[in-house]
């Protein structure tokens, strides 16, 4: 030590001695990051923050769309090219390969954590996964025995049936001006998709059928994940198994038969396999989409998606669905883009209330940090104080 010293000489001694004290610093910083992040995404209230956070409504349903555009084109190579006619088990299909990837996510401590079981009933999580199989299963069979212009009535009559069980169940009313709103989208997509009502009794038994869990569906995911700290991961974790087990048992009676006879060749399985990928990020976005929405407004981005790809066909690839379906795709839109001005009103309205909550709160507090002093403050102090006031607010 005496030669270091020597060399050193005291500068150079305190020079090493700040080093040592930054880079400790830097350590505890880096180490309290690290830990601030384990804990806000291995704890259910963490996990859900990070999700509100970094996935608003408009980043949800713009992923939405983007993976629902994706998986459109793979289901039609599978359905049409490879000539897997088994809507049922592609979907289990779909489920057991987000399973998969789900647990190895779990493997790897990257799944969200879930909220303790006594915050949601196993009897919760079980309806949400049989409803899901059930709304799941039963659109398949309506577009396999229905023309196109019947599946999409259905589908349009979905809005009005979660309005109404969201009013009877939660008390959620809608206001004037979204009704009239819903009204006109409805009317524009009815009249953009619906070009043939062939009827068939079993079909339109099945999309009757299918129109009550469909609504249901939408609103169980949408209410969960806004009520309880669950995040669209670990919601989709949780029930996953029973949906593939109403799946397995869905499958015999709702497919044709011939599954295990069907040519399990590399190519085919390659393009099942892309289709299950788009699967898994289609229920993910479809979760973070309700999450992050309403039920409601997750079906009109649906509707939305209809029209925007009749719309690009006709704009890019020639495509010609009438003068009168594109009027009526212009309506929709145009009854969608008044929808969303409401919304973001509404949230902007919500926002400033919670900001103007946030600073009564903080007038409410100033009294009580002064009473705790005893002696007049400095100036320095009063401008600290000041500070914290304006950083609350």
């Amino acid at each position: 030590m005496g030669v270091w010293e020597s060399i050193l000489g005291k500068a150079g001694r305190r020079f090493i001695k700040r080093k040592d004290i930054d880079a400790g610093e830097t350590g505890r910083a880096l180490e309290q990051l690290r830990s601030s992040f384990d804990s806000d995404f291995h704890t259910s209230e963490g996990a859900k923050h990070q999700q509100q956070r970094l996935c608003g409504p408009f980043v949800a349903m713009t992923f939405n769309f983007i993976v629902a555009v994706g998986i459109i084109m793979a289901n039609k190579v599978v359905m049409g090219k490879v000539g897997f006619n088994f809507p049922v088990a592609l979907s289990l299909i779909h489920y057991v390969t987000s399973w998969l990837l789900m647990a190895i996510f779990k493997a790897l401590s990257l799944l969200p954590a879930s909220p303790p079981s006594k915050a949601t009933p196993f009897s919760s999580l079980f309806l949400l996964g049989a409803v899901m199989s059930l709304a799941t299963g039963l659109a398949n069979v309506s577009l396999q025995h229905n023309s196109v212009g019947f599946y999409q009535m259905a589908k349009i009559a979905v809005t009005p049936t979660i309005v109404l069980a969201e009013f009877m169940l939660f008390n959620k009313k809608v206001s004037f001006h979204k009704v009239i709103t819903l009204a006109i989208v409805s009317i524009g997509v009815a009249v953009a998709t619906v070009t043939d009502l062939e009827f068939n009794f079993f079909g339109a038994c099945v999309a009757v059928a299918w129109i009550v869990p469909g609504a249901i569906n939408k609103i169980l995911w949408s209410n969960m994940q806004q009520t309880g700290n669950w995040t669209a991961l670990a919601l989709m974790w949780k029930t996953s198994p029973i949906t593939i087990f109403f799946f397995v048992a869905l499958m015999p009676l709702l497919d044709p038969p011939g599954v295990l006879s069907f040519n399990w060749s590399w190519n085919n399985v390659a393009a099942i396999i892309i289709s299950a990928l788009f699967g898994f990020l289609l229920q993910w976005s479809g979760a973070l989409a309700l999450g992050a929405t309403s039920a409601t407004s997750h079906v009109v981005l649906g509707q939305f998606k209809t029209c925007v790809i009749m719309l690009g066909g006709y704009a890019f690839f020639n495509s010609d669905p009438g003068m009168v379906s594109l009027c009526g795709a212009v309506v929709a839109l145009s009854g969608m883009s008044f929808y969303t001005y409401l919304n973001l009103l509404k949230e902007s309205a919500a926002a400033s209330k919670k900001l103007l909550e946030s600073a009564a709160a903080s007038k409410k507090l100033l009294p009580k940090q002064n009473s705790f002093s005893l002696k007049p403050k400095s100036t320095m102090d009063d401008q600290q104080v000041g500070m914290d006031i304006v950083d609350s607010v």
